[in-house]
């Protein structure tokens, strides 16, 4: 549980989302120290239990159910299922809502109504509840019922006509971001959202509805490129690797491994002219601007800055760059990034104790805002276990043992 330190320590966060977008928002709650109450199918649970291409073994042929998607978005949450479509069931729902500070859900527009278990209907038990929905499109429009996934969002939100190779190279042409960035950020903007809302009911004592859209984050991720267009009307063009801001910006390639440099400012292009031993580099008309380094002559100049980097090892040119103040980071493949001397000081890898796990822990990804001075993010608890503390949440609730039974026979439970 939290600690008084918590910054949402003494907030309850009933958690009815599925997959990642929404549970990532639940999820940075609980971070802070919220008690986030997941409610799961009986049976199936998170559909998100399913997603991804590894699972977390389980020891004594315990099956964890814990998919990397799970695993990495539903940490600091106590687990209860729940048969909602019951009458039983909404009527336990509504008891954990009378307790409740916020309720976040991601159920298609106008579902969870059918079972007077929308917004209107909760804020009569409970007037202070933030109630936040969370969908591909928003609750209203055109588009609002239909279903939508990262991938969609960021094809028609801009990602990926700024994201990929640019047009007439090998392998040109927009292209998906690895990472589910659009569910990722949507997570963000979900707890952001919260937090707001809480801050207002503070002071005003009112609860609020929240409709966050995966559509609309999409389109503020495009920020500043997507701004560009808006001034100037032109779309610009993909880049690959190369930064959207100042130049020189992108991948060189080393004797053994590949640095990202970003020497955009003027100073920095001048520093690098001095250690390249090219300082005329600096007054020539090819390169005499940003936007002339950045994207008019950014492939030349990358060919120029190829030819030098390509004579040292990696760790030289990283050393020099350094020396010289010229922003620049080793690329680091997935397991690279676990050795990198700055990860490991930061603490990234957390190790968190599992009761059900193979090994009795399961690596967790820190938390970002595990810095706070005061009010730290942390990791109390793992991932649970489908329906792992349903007894435990009921018997607050006032539910005794042969009641309990009685739901669980009955599937409500």
């Amino acid at each position: 549980m939290a600690t008084s330190k918590a910054a949402l320590s003494g907030i309850r966060v009933i958690d009815m989302s599925r997959v990642f977008a929404a549970p990532v928002g639940a999820q940075i709650l609980g971070d802070l120290g919220a008690d986030v109450i997941k409610i799961e199918r009986p049976g199936v649970g998170d559909d998100g239990r399913g997603y991804g291409f590894s699972w977390v073994p389980g020891k004594d042929g315990i099956e964890t159910r814990h998919s990397s998607f799970f695993t990495v978005s539903n940490r600091n949450k106590r687990s209860v299922t729940l048969n909602h479509s019951k009458p039983e069931g909404q009527a336990i729902l509504r008891e954990l809502v009378r307790t409740a500070d916020v309720l976040i859900e991601n159920y298609k527009v106008g579902d969870l109504k059918r079972f007077g278990l929308d917004y209107e209907s909760l804020r009569e038990i409970n007037p202070g509840l933030i109630y936040c929905s969370v969908t591909g499109f928003g609750q209203t429009g055109p588009m609002a019922a239909l279903p939508g996934y990262d991938g969609l969002f960021q094809a028609t939100g801009g990602m990926m006509a700024v994201t990929g190779v640019p047009e007439g190279q090998p392998g040109g042409g927009p292209l998906k971001t690895g990472p589910s960035l659009v569910d990722f950020v949507t997570g963000h903007n979900t707890a952001l959202a919260i937090m707001g809302a809480l801050m207002y009911r503070n002071r005003t004592g009112e609860g609020q509805y929240i409709d966050i859209a995966l559509l609309d984050s999409s389109v503020a991720m495009v920020s500043h490129i997507m701004q560009d267009y808006l001034i100037s009307g032109s779309a610009p063009p993909r880049l690959g690797n190369g930064g959207n801001g100042g130049g020189p910006a992108d991948l060189i390639y080393c004797a053994d491994g590949i640095i990202y440099l970003t020497a955009g400012t003027d100073e920095h292009w001048r520093r690098l002219t001095v250690l390249m031993e090219q300082p005329e580099l600096n007054e020539d008309p090819r390169f005499d601007s940003n936007l002339k380094r950045g994207k008019t002559n950014r492939a030349e100049l990358m060919e120029i800055i190829n030819s030098w980097s390509r004579r040292f090892p990696t760790l030289e040119v990283q050393a020099m760059l350094d020396g010289a103040g010229i922003p620049a980071a080793r690329y680091n493949e997935l397991a690279d990034v676990w050795e990198d001397p700055q990860v490991r000081h930061r603490g990234l890898r957390a190790a968190t104790p599992h009761a059900y796990a193979e090994s009795g822990t399961v690596d967790l990804i820190a938390s970002p805002l595990a810095q706070m001075s005061q009010s730290p993010a942390t990791i109390r608890m793992a991932p649970p276990m489908l329906g792992e503390h349903t007894a435990e949440i009921l018997g607050e609730l006032g539910y005794d043992k042969a009641r309990i039974n009685a739901l669980r026979e009955a599937k409500i439970i």
